[in-house]
């Protein structure tokens, strides 16, 4: 099939308050310490990797790829096509001794493969625990093969979904060692770690002894609406992606003249934003948001086309391995996160749970909705950044209102460019010392 996940990593290997007594963990810029001041940079470059923890070189993982198969009868229902991804595929590395284990939640559109979850899974792992990487409900593997309904974005259900996947991992491996459970994710997995803890209070199938947001949504609409606007920037008159994309490659292709080799990674797309030919904030921000859109269209194309809902991809049309699939991802694509929501998650929510409204379903799907639950629960943590561009105006009081002292809030990163920040990883491998 043809998979928006892999045009994104593409994208990605191109340019990859007070509380009462208590307050917020504020750190300033200069104590800080890190390099990029601007968000637009730092989501799409990251750390500079003199600037990253210093994980073992020798570090030699015991890790394997499993397969569950929750959804039998996608097997039979689902194109010949999504073969790879009709049983869900996760990632365990484990420990030669008793350890706790620790379940990694991907972000918006990510596989548990994906760059990060990889890092974090070294950086836990180095620290001693058994790690296991999920993919993200809005991927297009775990909608084929995890999720009931197929048609993710009402997080309380796509954290049911996410908490019978962990249940299934743990019954896939009984002899494992575990001494406690502890819970992570990252953006959008963040927000689904939140509801897969709410929801464990009362299943009591883990009892997760620490459970850590990395720059989580706080209202998951306005995060949203945030990353699809980027698409939309101006850039110099340019008002189509096609000439943005020929924009962007005549930069790279002049820097990669001047340097005679091409080795595109994380260090490379630094040196890039050193160079005359760097990205100007417009670019940047359509770059971020065109990304942000493959995935829209990644999930509305997928979700059309499990439920047969005919909005991209006709009922009954014949598709077979090797069928190409682009004219109608190309119509996916037309579809902003908006658009998604209007024509699919809204009707599916409204039919399955008798609410009305977007309003009222992005409430109940925003990390606003566990206010009290948050407030009171001190095993859970939040580590987000000032300059975060899914965030909006309120947002970061809510944060310390709730979480006072468990709130780490660094004043630069962007949107988890600084995950991998020397800082950061400490702080993150402190928090569950603690636990």
């Amino acid at each position: 099939m043809l998979s928006p996940l892999r045009i994104t990593a593409l994208l990605g290997a191109l340019l990859l308050g007070l509380s009462g007594r208590v307050v917020a963990a504020d750190i300033d810029a200069a104590t800080y310490g890190y390099p990029l001041t601007n968000p637009f940079e730092a989501t799409i470059t990251s750390t500079p990797a003199d600037l990253r923890p210093l994980l073992p070189t020798d570090l030699e993982i015991d890790q394997k790829d499993y397969s569950i198969n929750l959804r039998p009868e996608r097997e039979h229902e689902l194109p010949d096509n999504f073969w790879a991804v009709k049983k869900l595929h996760y990632r365990l590395a484990q420990q030669d001794r008793p350890a706790p284990l620790i379940f990694i939640i991907a972000g918006t559109g990510a596989s548990y493969s994906s760059s990060t979850p990889e890092y974090l899974k070294r950086l836990y792992y180095s620290a001693g625990y058994h790690v296991v990487q999920l993919s993200s409900p809005t991927s297009y593997d775990f909608m084929a093969a995890a999720s009931r309904q197929a048609t993710p974005g009402y997080t309380p259900g796509d954290a049911e979904d996410l908490y019978r996947v962990m249940q299934a991992v743990r019954a896939q491996h009984p002899k494992l060692p575990v001494t406690k459970y502890f819970l992570t994710g990252y953006s959008l997995g963040a927000l689904d770690a939140a509801f897969v803890s709410k929801l464990d209070e009362s299943q009591r199938s883990f009892n997760f002894s620490r459970v850590l947001l990395l720059n989580p949504p706080v209202n998951l609409l306005t995060s949203v609406r945030n990353l699809d606007r980027l698409v939309q920037t101006q850039v110099n008159g340019i008002t189509n992606n096609r000439t943005f994309y020929e924009l962007v490659l005549a930069k790279l292709t002049r820097y990669f003249q001047q340097k005679g080799h091409v080795d595109l990674n994380e260090a490379l797309l630094f040196d890039f934003q050193q160079s005359p030919q760097r990205l100007s904030n417009e670019e940047m921000a359509m770059l971020i948001g065109t990304s942000f859109r493959f995935s829209a269209a990644d999930i509305a194309f997928t979700s059309d086309l499990i439920n047969r809902r005919g909005l991209i991809t006709p009922p009954g049309y014949p598709i077979y391995q090797g069928t190409s699939l682009s004219r109608f991802f190309a119509r996916a694509l037309q579809c902003d996160f908006d658009c998604y929501m209007y024509d699919q998650l809204l009707p599916s929510w409204e039919r399955t749970t008798k609410g009305t409204g977007l309003a009222e379903l992005a409430r109940q799907s925003s990390l606003t909705a566990l206010e009290s639950y948050l407030k009171e629960s001190d095993k859970i943590g939040v580590m987000h950044n000032a300059d975060d561009l899914i965030l909006g105006p309120g947002d970061i009081g809510f944060l310390r209102r709730t979480f006072g002292n468990r709130l780490t809030l660094y004043p630069l990163g962007g949107h988890c460019g600084n995950l991998n920040y020397r800082v950061n990883a400490d702080a993150m491998l402190e928090f569950f010392a603690r636990g």
